[in-house]
């Protein structure tokens, strides 16, 4: 039996995306860094934070840039660092924001965030405060580089809860943190997060220049039921465990927990420049703001207007055209099944481990078919970043191994063994369906599952992830209240 959830009667979460996808590229979702200066010393800091950039935009140079932003559509800006606090007016630009009816949220390390702040940044119109919480307090204090920094952070969570803020928390998992997620799981609900997204640390900035801190692709098979277990008992508790961009990729979890909207979602490809926009502290305009500078930044607004930079620079146009990005899929991504949908899945996180997007190891259906076959890859890293500047990466290069101790590079993936490449029709975002008996997505039009081979007469009654997705809507129902109660007027 094949099915989807119905849309559910309430309104969708800011970041949601439309059934069909939005007609044309919009600026949804705006992160924007308004200071590269920082009071924490992350090991992990992909933007190597610490001292301001050279020539930040000015408080009238921000201004009217969030009027831009707000004629072009953008719904929501989550302002961070660095840390945004740090900027003398960041409270004139949450007032701006506000003022212009988008939803303002802060990402933050809190090391001195204090509850005096947090009082001052509501009453501004902050809506939202996200607290990175990256272990218990000795691994995370080591990873931020300040003793009591653990503290710190919680208690900004507990503080925002306080002023009637939404407060979230966001972690890395990396192999320092990967032992700890119990122990931030059970912190951040008894401090009050609402919910907690998890991402993979990946080597950009500082973390670059410590690979062996990273995961290896196939530590994914023991880390994504672990992370599932924690999602179905968050929901019970409270909290909604959401997958960051670079986590998950149609595992057998992709439909409970990517679901926002009341129907069966999955991963819909890389969303920089299509519905996500990055914004560096001197102007820089890119898809993504985690995205290397370099590469990716299509014009600086202080040159180009920003709608000339948003409709016309290549920089951002990278994952619009359909075509465009199925030419640089590559490795097993260039045959994958699911490929024509995911893109690849996050192009940050490619593009750092090999200097391109395109191929991207970390991806739990990927980790699953190679475990099949006795084969997993690792990544190896073959050139360090040749400097200190934000963003900066190396290059690794991404081994298979066998079975029998075995090690052979990408042009593996070149044999007819690995086609597993899905129709070319595959473009929208309603065009998967859920297979009730395996629980994976397959392409709409095709007579049975290709994982299963289940018939379109197939049935399951018991369908547990129809059941996971009500409880995620539910919890999405009272997180909208909640923000219904924020906004609404004294």
């Amino acid at each position: 039996m094949f099915s989807r959830v119905p849309h559910a009667d309430t309104e969708m979460p800011v970041r949601s995306i439309p059934s069909g996808g939005l007609p044309t590229a919009q600026p949804r979702y705006v992160v924007w860094e308004i200071t590269l200066l920082c009071n924490l010393k992350c090991s992990h800091c992909g933007s190597r934070a610490g001292a301001p950039r050279n020539d930040e935009l000015t408080t009238a140079e921000c201004i009217a840039l969030i009027g831009e932003l707000a004629r072009a559509g953008t719904k929501e800006i989550v302002l961070i660092g660095g840390e945004a606090y740090l900027r003398p007016d960041w409270l004139v630009l949450v007032e701006e924001i506000t003022r212009n009816g988008i939803v303002c949220g802060l990402q933050t390390g809190a090391r001195a965030l204090t509850e005096a702040k947090i009082e001052a940044a509501a009453r501004a119109g902050l809506k939202t405060v996200g607290v990175s919480i990256d272990g218990p307090a000795a691994t995370h204090d080591r990873l931020r580089g300040i003793k009591g920094s653990h503290g710190q952070a919680v208690a900004a969570i507990r503080n925002a809860r306080k002023h009637g803020l939404m407060a979230t928390a966001n972690s890395q998992v990396n192999r320092l943190t990967l032992g700890g997620l119990r122990d931030i799981f059970d912190t951040i609900i008894d401090a009050g997060a609402s919910a907690w997204q998890i991402q993979l640390t990946v080597p950009m900035g500082n973390a670059a220049d410590a690979p062996s801190m990273l995961l290896q692709p196939f530590d994914l098979a023991a880390l994504m039921p672990e992370l599932f277990a924690l999602f179905e008992e968050g929901l019970d508790r409270g909290l909604q465990l959401m997958p960051g961009n670079n986590i998950g990729y149609f595992g057998p979890y992709e439909a409970a927990w990517r679901s926002t909207s009341g129907r069966f979602e999955y991963y819909g490809g890389c969303q920089a420049g299509r519905a996500g926009l990055g914004i560096e502290a001197d102007g820089a305009i890119k898809g993504c703001p985690s995205l290397p500078t370099a590469a990716y930044v299509g014009g600086n607004i202080r040159d180009r207007s920003f709608t000339d930079i948003w409709n016309d620079s290549a920089e951002l146009r990278f994952m619009r055209d359909l075509d465009e990005s199925r030419g640089r899929r590559w490795g097993f991504c260039a045959k994958c099944y699911y490929g024509p949908m995911c893109r690849a899945g996050c192009s940050w996180t490619t593009h750092v481990l090999s200097g391109r997007p395109g191929n991207n190891p970390f991806c739990h259906y990927r980790v699953l078919r190679l475990a099949e076959r006795g084969w997993r890859e690792v990544i190896v890293q073959r050139t360090r970043p040749s400097g200190r500047q934000p963003f900066d990466h190396g290059c690794f290069d991404i081994m298979i191994e066998d079975a029998h101790g075995g090690r052979y590079g990408q042009e593996v993936y070149a044999s007819d063994e690995f086609q597993d490449l899905a129709p070319d029709a595959a473009a929208r975002l309603d065009q998967l369906l859920l297979c009730e008996s395996c629980k994976h997505f397959f392409y709409q039009g095709e007579p049975e599952c290709p994982h299963c081979h289940a018939g379109a007469d197939a049935t399951n009654s018991a369908d547990d992830q129809v059941r996971v997705v009500q409880r995620v809507m539910q919890h999405h129902n009272e997180i909208e209240q909640i923000l219904r109660r924020i906004a609404a007027p004294a």
